[in-house]
């Protein structure tokens, strides 16, 4: 078994994978690189083989998404190579830094119940600025709304050192997600059904309830492009991001005498921000909220099932922001997480 893998999920990225896969290789401190390609239709695969000899190529049968393929994928590698004691899930649009791997393996192995962690992750595009995806570590609010140390809705902070620490948060991103396998592989893994976006986060959440711990690193840096398989304008972003966040905070919620008013609160919320879209004349993101709505409406049966799983292993409650970020930042002006959490 290796000691740590690196593991690239790749769909029709090949211009990414040529631009940043070098200095993957260059730093990755002799682990393997392995890219698990989700039946691209660009030529990945055999622009790997021949300008990559040295990275493992996993060709998966279909596109399931970020959910599906890292599953898929870390099971190949776990049953064809004999795993890894940690793995890397590395999007195929991070430019990666020299020494970005030692200070996270090092928490890891001082901490047997740390089951996630995540570098500090900037903008490629504006480096000085941290990136949305994760910044230096997520949290949650009491209505499933999510924001980083780093980044609060639209406004991003400038790394100024102020999150160097190396410090438990409630969600490390997906972008760049360092995971125990032991763990990842007790869990089962992503939960499928999100396809992309939030699967990381609601992982976290259940790791969590399990007693095992997340944190952000501080002493390691990555650069994220952002956007590089779907663009944060395209709706079916919009779509999965407002579905997967009802899916999550339904399945993972503790309390029934709270969820079915948290429910109906944020499904109002989600229509004023459809109101937001309309303003901009952004019809494909008002109806792709609509879709999200519904699919959350039939997808409640599972969701309850999944529910109800949870709540007969006894888990531990997972402390979440209090309050309404949505309140703090759009009422009371509080735009970074210093101001929230002051």
């Amino acid at each position: 078994m290796d000691s740590l893998a690196i593991v690239i999920l790749n769909y029709n990225g090949q211009p990414f994978l040529a631009k940043f896969l070098p200095n993957v290789l260059a730093h990755a401190d002799g682990h393997p690189v392995y890219v698990a390609d989700s039946a691209s239709t660009d030529g990945s695969v055999s622009f790997l083989r021949t300008a990559f000899p040295t990275v493992r190529v996993i060709e998966l049968p279909k596109n399931e998404g970020y959910a599906g393929g890292y599953n898929r994928a870390l099971d190949q590698i776990r049953s064809g190579y004999g795993g890894a004691t940690y793995y890397v899930l590395l999007n195929s649009d991070i430019d990666v830094t020299p020494n970005w791997l030692s200070p996270v393996v090092s928490l890891f192995d001082a901490n047997p119940k740390l089951a996630a962690c995540q570098p500090k992750i900037r903008s490629y595009s504006q480096p000085d600025l941290f990136e949305h995806a994760g910044a230096a570590g997520g949290f949650i609010d009491w209505l499933g709304y999510v924001f980083c140390r780093g980044r609060v809705f639209a406004t991003f902070e400038a790394d100024r050192g102020q999150y160097d620490d190396n410090s438990p948060v409630f969600w490390a991103t997906g972008a760049c997600l360092f995971v125990r396998s032991s763990v990842f592989h007790q869990t089962g893994g992503f939960d499928a059904a999100f396809f992309a976006h939030m699967e990381e986060i609601d992982w976290c959440w259940r790791v969590q309830r399990l007693g095992y711990a997340v944190w952000t690193c501080g002493q390691s840096t990555v650069y994220h492009v952002g956007g590089g398989t779907l663009h944060k304008s395209n709706p079916h972003k919009t779509f999965l991001n407002y579905r997967n966040s009802l899916f999550m905070l339904y399945k993972n919620w503790p309390s029934d005498g709270w969820l079915w008013p948290k429910i109906l609160l944020r499904l109002i919320l989600d229509g004023v921000s459809s109101l937001l879209f309309m303003k901009e004349g952004q019809w494909p993101d008002v109806w792709a909220i609509l879709r999200a709505h519904f699919a959350f409406y039939g997808k409640l049966p599972t969701l309850h099932r999944q529910r109800n799983e949870l709540k007969r292993q006894q888990l531990k409650e997972v402390q979440v922001y209090p309050t309404s970020i949505v309140w703090q930042y759009f009422a009371k002006g509080r735009k970074t997480f210093q101001e929230i959490y002051e």
